[in-house]
């Protein structure tokens, strides 16, 4: 996160300190997922330069203030959050009036022109209800907004609201996968329209392409009748424990490395390397990349932990991809650091993942130490299953 944000000109109506000191510490996470290039074995994201990356955040009302990489993975720490980068794996998570949707179409451009990829396999947009979510800007003064402009891209795709609208609800838009080629290509047309002299020398390619290339094609289809095994956690904390919040201030600690010893973020996934920021006067961010997640994990395994701590709307995201067939032990940890008082937990999960049975183990934990669920629900997908469950601090 950033400094909060003076709102003196956009609030003049109202005196309180809230209103003249505030930052929307929930994120828009943006999650990619593109096609295997048969006419590009050697596509790659990773490709893209780093003035293309400044260029592009800058269109998301951010820039890059951190860097590290491993393998697998480029993680980069943001003014506002993080951003990960694979092979074909994009992930953007961006908090305050940031609007990553706007970088939509640059970064298709720039996949098609200098990664390789022409087709988006998968696509996940989500987001907790804002706090001050008439702060926002367009695209994102609301998720009937956001909804819009993807449906812009994608014809198949699908939005839900999962928990208490009225309340605290969690939004999600992906896509409906599960068919064919066809289904495939007609979901993409948009960006085939917007790319469309570059993808037809790419079509004109694929018909000179003799039979071993269509039997290549082939083995592809059928192995991805058997995706990589891939899940991802999220847990959104509110109303934080001031005295937890105080260790990601300058007042306590001067150097992120100080804030991450103190308060324990180090020990909640042994085996990352951190790239952590304290920033003034207070705030923190930190990316974490696997040292070895293994091979079937192409990707890259990552966790990155954002955190508002100012009392009047403290916010803290801890996100992971690490696989786990007990995700109960890691909620605990992560609970027990920050003291919340209260949270959200989301778990997607496919088929080939050890998380897999996620709903099932998130179902039988009713409890979790001082916290009691409020909110149970499942999502299945073509391809993933979905878990929602919010949690509050008891009695309350």
């Amino acid at each position: 996160m950033a400094e909060s944000e003076d709102l003196s000109n956009s609030s003049s109506n109202s005196s309180s300190r809230e209103d003249m000191h505030f930052f929307e510490g929930v994120e828009k996470l943006l999650e990619i997922w593109f096609e295997p290039s048969t006419a590009c074995k050697n596509a790659d994201l990773r490709k893209i330069p780093r003035p293309m990356w400044d260029a592009l955040l800058k269109t998301v009302r951010c820039e890059i203030i951190s860097f590290t990489r491993n393998d697998q993975i480029d993680a980069y720490v943001l003014s506002e959050s993080s951003m990960f980068v694979s092979k074909r794996r994009w992930i953007l998570k961006t908090c305050g009036t940031t609007t990553p949707l706007q970088c939509f179409e640059p970064l298709l451009r720039l996949a098609a022109e200098i990664a390789g990829y022409t087709e988006i396999e998968d696509l996940f947009y989500s987001r907790k209800n804002y706090k001050r979510p008439e702060l926002q800007v367009s695209p994102h003064r609301g998720f009937d907004e956001e909804v819009a402009f993807l449906d812009s891209f994608f014809d198949d795709g699908r939005a839900y609201s999962l928990g208490a609208i009225n309340r605290d609800c969690w939004h999600l838009y992906t896509l409906s996968r599960g068919g064919g080629g066809s289904k495939i290509l007609k979901r993409n047309n948009h960006l085939h329209q917007l790319m469309e002299q570059h993808h037809s020398q790419q079509l004109q390619q694929q018909q000179q392409e003799d039979d071993d290339v269509q039997q290549l094609d082939a083995q592809l289809i059928e192995a991805s009748m058997q995706p990589d095994p891939d899940q991802t956690i999220e847990i959104l904390m509110t109303d934080l424990d001031p005295s937890v919040m105080a260790i990601f201030t300058k007042d306590v600690c001067t150097t992120a490395k100080e804030a991450t010893q103190k308060s324990g973020i180090h020990r909640l996934l042994p085996g990352m390397v951190i790239d952590d920021y304290l920033f003034d006067p207070c705030g923190y961010s930190m990316n974490g990349i696997s040292k070895n997640c293994g091979k079937k994990y192409k990707e890259g395994c990552y966790m990155t932990i954002h955190i508002t701590p100012e009392r009047e709307f403290s916010y803290v995201s801890f996100e992971s991809n690490v696989a786990s067939s007990d995700y109960g032990e890691l909620i605990k940890r992560v609970t027990r650091t920050f003291q919340p008082g209260k949270f959200i937990v989301t778990v997607f999960a496919n088929k080939t993942s050890i998380a897999a049975n996620a709903n099932r183990e998130i179902e039988h934990l009713g409890t979790i130490d001082q916290w009691k669920r409020r909110d149970i629900q499942y999502s299945r997908f073509a391809s993933y299953d979905l878990t929602y469950a919010q949690y509050c601090k008891y009695p309350s």
